[in-house]
């Protein structure tokens, strides 16, 4: 594992359960100011393995970046399940629900 690998799981690890942080966030708290869409390939890639709680990550603007029938369904249940609210549109207040 690299090391930009570890401080990505290192700061997905911290989202509080009721918590959403975004990639581009997790991504500069990991020192990758550039890096968004390398904490996407290590949620996708490595969730299951390090227990991540992948569903607290969501985009920049509060929609959920999975689509129907890939998980988007899945993700929403267990945010609604930690208390985070969603909109009719399914986005999260990130003022309200977002950590940074």
């Amino acid at each position: 594992m690299t090391d930009s690998t570890s401080r990505i799981i290192e700061q997905i690890l911290t989202v509080p359960k009721g918590k959403v942080c975004c990639y581009r966030d997790i991504a500069l708290k990991a020192g990758l100011p550039r890096g968004a869409r390398q904490v996407a390939r290590v949620l996708h890639s490595l969730s299951e393995k390090h227990g991540l709680p992948w569903h607290r990550i969501i985009r920049y603007d509060g929609s959920i970046a999975l689509r129907e029938g890939e998980g988007k369904e899945l993700q929403i249940s267990l945010l609604r399940a930690e208390g985070v609210e969603l909109s009719p549109e399914g986005r999260v207040d990130m003022r309200r629900f977002g950590v940074y």
